[in-house]
């Protein structure tokens, strides 16, 4: 049944439990200030906060955003895209877009001006709801972005080319719907890209979300006593649907902003939180506040936590043996998946394979794998080919791109573009990715957007970016550099330059030497990966 139906049961059996509670810390989370808008934030008080809402208040909420987009003409297929960070409001409007009938599709809250511009013409969106942190990249084409859509705005003093959330709801009804949606309907568009940087849209069927739902809740068997942790930003796959796990079982979970190792281990305290769900980065920095003493593990009640899972990137094996020496007591588990398989599980380890790690696991709940060669044939066992997965949580197709669907939709099979192999256990394991695609911290990084920024330097006769490994992050993003004959050039002036790019795009390694292409004239990358050590590294950390 499609995912709105057991809001529905929750709001009705639980109606005065709470459902999500919403923790800003006492200060701002310095590592999201990316934009330059975000420099308003600085000036506003940041005081602590906790917001919470029932599972009635929860289905209300979403119900009175439901009316009000029906009242505005919206109806079954139109298109609803989000571009909030986390706060109480993001999934009741989610929710509230799916119990229309229309199509919910969030928008990664790093999206500049130009790419929130893209996606939204090529989804075909009718709306956009919004937060204050993107009133200025929407602003920048406000004239484009209004015509034609509805521009809502969710947050105080509503701008002058958008119409105000609050107010726009206030006067619509709370009561259930009672529209036909199906789980053949359908749900959602998410964004992904490869290499080449441009976003795809991959639209699913309600019966995706249902399907990681159901599949989250089983995988680390959630019960009404459980409270999810959730940090990560809720336009992620992974993020909403580790949540939808608390969604079936009728269960609290926790929206924290900030991602300060004592912000973290608070709230799991003050919270009681079971259920936790970590990026690399945010492990190693709580591992190193212990290790360093800054965090006394005594000064917090964690004695109800009983999960720890990671995902978004590749897991060190050494990360994982750290962590269980800290948290002995804890269950561990990981699980891979890619937007086109409506996020995480297609792939799943299981917290009683913790001798396994390193491995990404087996078939989640519901889900076939296999390992092909580049004709589709099943390798042997213990080959590598690229690892392909079926299940009902496959996406439709990318939205408008019929040539990208039909290179990797093949009789049902998703071709993720992930290089694995299979061990005699019936276990997967991550080789390489065919994409150039960076994970550094969880977030996607596409080498060739920075290289053709740097480019633009006048010094800078050719550039390749690749990923290197970070013990923090994952990876890191190296730009090597070739500069143009008759010109010297300083590490220091490329910093400068690259400091017009986002944060999160600027190279953490700069490198000069000759850019090695082949004879069609493409980068040959593997080279470069090799000559700096990059593939050599990730193999004997996945060995170890």
């Amino acid at each position: 049944m499609p995912v709105m139906d057991y809001l529905e049961r929750n709001a009705k059996l639980y109606t005065d439990e709470v459902a999500l509670v919403e923790l800003n810390p006492d200060e701002p989370d310095k590592s999201r200030k990316t934009w330059k808008e975000y420099d308003l934030i600085e000036s506003q008080t940041f005081q602590p906060y906790r917001r919470e809402i029932t599972w009635g208040v929860f289905n209300e909420k979403a119900n009175r955003f439901a009316h009000l987009l029906i009242d505005r003409g919206i109806k079954k297929g139109d298109k609803v895209a989000i571009i909030m960070y986390n706060c109480l409001e993001w999934l009741p409007i989610y929710f509230g877009i799916l119990k229309t009938g229309a199509i919910a599709v969030p928008f990664n809250f790093r999206y500049d001006a130009d790419e929130i511009l893209y996606c939204a013409e090529l989804a075909e969106v009718d709306v956009i709801v919004f937060g204050f942190e993107f009133i200025g990249r929407i602003e920048a084409n406000a004239d484009r972005l209004s015509k034609g859509r509805l521009l809502i705005y969710v947050g105080d003093n509503c701008p002058p080319f958008a119409e105000s959330y609050r107010e726009l709801v206030a006067d619509h009804s709370s009561k259930n719907l009672h529209l036909d949606i199906t789980d053949d309907d359908f749900g959602a568009i998410y964004f992904s890209s490869g290499t080449t940087g441009f976003p795809k849209a991959i639209l699913h069927k309600h019966l995706s979300l249902t399907q990681a739902a159901e599949m989250e809740q089983k995988h680390h068997s959630t019960d009404r006593d459980d409270t999810f942790l959730c940090i990560p930003p809720l336009y992620h796959t992974g993020a909403k649907f580790h949540w939808m796990g608390s969604l079936i079982a009728g269960s609290k979970a926790v929206l924290l902003k900030g991602t300060k190792p004592k912000t973290i281990l608070k709230a799991v305290s003050d919270e009681h939180c079971t259920i936790v769900w970590l990026l690399v980065p945010w492990v190693q920095d709580i591992l190193d506040a212990i290790d360093r003493g800054d965090i006394n593990l005594a000064d917090y009640k964690l004695d109800q936590w009983r999960l720890m899972h990671v995902g978004a990137q590749p897991v060190p094996p050494s990360l994982i043996k750290r962590w269980k020496d800290k948290f002995p007591h804890h269950d561990y588990d990981t699980n891979y998946g890619l937007s086109e398989s409506t996020g995480p599980g297609c792939v799943h380890l299981g917290v009683e394979n913790i001798n396994k790690v390193g491995a990404i696991g087996v078939p989640g709940y519901r889900w076939q794998c296999r390992v092909v060669d580049e004709n589709g044939v099943d390798v042997k066992q213990g080959e590598v080919g690229e690892l392909i997965v079926k299940g009902p949580g496959v996406m439709t197709c990318y939205y408008n791109n019929p040539e990208a669907t039909a290179e990797c939709l093949k009789d049902g099979w998703l071709y993720t573009g992930d290089m694995a192999m299979q061990d005699p256990e019936g276990f997967y394991y991550l080789v390489d990715r065919k994409k150039d695609v960076i994970v550094s911290g969880g977030e996607n990084i596409y080498p060739v957007q920075i290289e053709d920024f740097i480019r633009k330097f006048d010094k800078v006769k050719d550039v390749a970016v690749i990923g290197l490994p970070d013990k923090r992050l994952g990876e890191k993003t190296a730009a090597i550099i070739e500069i143009k004959e008759g010109f010297t050039c300083t590490k220091e002036e490329v910093e400068e330059f690259c400091n017009a790019l986002p944060r999160y795009k600027r190279p953490k390694e700069i490198l000069f030497e000759e850019i090695p292409r082949n004879a069609t004239g493409k980068i040959e990358k593997p080279k470069l990966r090799q000559r700096h050590g990059a593939d050599m590294l990730v193999a004997q950390e996945t060995q170890h």
